[in-house]
């Protein structure tokens, strides 16, 4: 009897080509899925290639400010995520644009073909908040739930990984300069995730895994304030600098003037950001709301960091410390 061979799922990565989503197309390509990853710019996207099995990943033109290339990109999809995001505005892409008006295209898109959808938010996002960051990631999060109301929402803290651009901005700050900055004090609480633990969670709810119509917070096994943070990327790169703090006024100054240039180190937006700790809630520890809740073990900042930041120390890969 010959067996009939089923057509794998195919999934639609909006966003796939950024740093958490090629984590989550290789998490995707590994379980034999199908991917279409709509990007602004396809022809930049061919890193994510290798990740799988040849014509397994298709990059498309789409931009989620844009309906109908968000129409045509979702064609024949069986799930849909989207992990678009800005940090910063720059042009038409404005906050509002990509995180509320993308999500809900995003999500409208998903619903008209019957796909399932996962949506990446980040912690910290508040209708209320002063920060036009986080009111509009948690506008996201209402229009996506509205528009599919089993839709899978999750909110991560900071992503660390190879790409990332928290750590690894730090560390080549502290090849050049004697000294790094405690915004506020550096006294915000962080929990960073592992990007490959989110990418994880991302594929579980792709295969069903997880129940839908709730928001699930991720955050990595240890609480650090910004001031540990830089601490713990020193001790790795194996650096001594001054941690000097900035108190926030004079952090709104500097973000004024570091805010006009293309690609700012600091916005007064990530300002009012920082001013609020990025913690997984005790609400959702209660109710299995995190990795740990969803079966994954998350990874710790002393496992990953060496694996990718050696390249910041004084002799890169082949510096060692002395023996005690």
């Amino acid at each position: 009897m010959t067996e009939i061979l089923q057509t794998p799922k195919l999934v639609v990565v909006f966003g796939g080509s950024g740093f958490v989503g090629r984590h989550v197309v290789r998490a995707l390509a590994k379980r034999g899925y199908r991917i279409r990853v709509p990007c602004r710019r396809p022809d930049l996207a061919g890193h994510l290639q290798p990740l799988g099995n040849v014509g397994q990943i298709q990059p498309v033109q789409a931009n989620v400010r844009m309906r109908w290339s968000v129409d045509r990109a979702v064609q024949g999809a069986d799930h849909v995520i989207n992990l678009v995001a800005i940090l910063h505005e720059t042009g038409r892409q404005k906050f509002s644009a990509v995180h509320d008006f993308g999500a809900r295209a995003v999500a409208e898109a998903a619903r008209s073909v019957g796909a399932g959808l996962t949506h990446i938010s980040a912690l910290g996002a508040d209708a209320r908040s002063e920060s036009g960051y986080a009111r509009t990631k948690a506008l996201g999060e209402k229009a996506v739930l509205e528009t599919i109301k089993d839709a899978v929402i999750f909110r991560p803290s900071i992503n660390f990984g190879p790409e990332d651009g928290f750590f690894n901005r730090f560390a080549n700050m502290a090849r050049f300069s004697p000294v790094l900055p405690l915004i506020g004090g550096g006294e915000t609480k962080f929990q960073p995730v592992y990007v490959g633990d989110v990418a994880e969670a991302v594929a579980r709810s792709v295969e069903g895994k997880i129940e839908g119509g709730r928001i699930y917070e991720l955050g990595g096994p240890s609480v650090l304030t910004f001031r540990q943070c830089m601490e713990e990327m020193l001790t790795v790169i194996d650096r001594k600098r001054m941690l000097v703090p900035v108190p926030w006024w004079v952090a709104n100054l500097q973000a004024s003037v570091l805010g006009l240039l293309p690609n700012p180190l600091l916005t007064k937006d990530q300002v009012l950001q920082l001013r609020e700790h990025n913690i997984v809630t005790e609400a959702a520890i209660r109710e299995n709301r995190t990795l740990s809740g969803l079966g994954i073990q998350p990874q710790s900042l002393g496992t990953i960091l060496p694996s990718y930041l050696w390249r910041y120390r004084a002799a890169g890969q082949f510096q060692r410390k002395p023996v005690a």
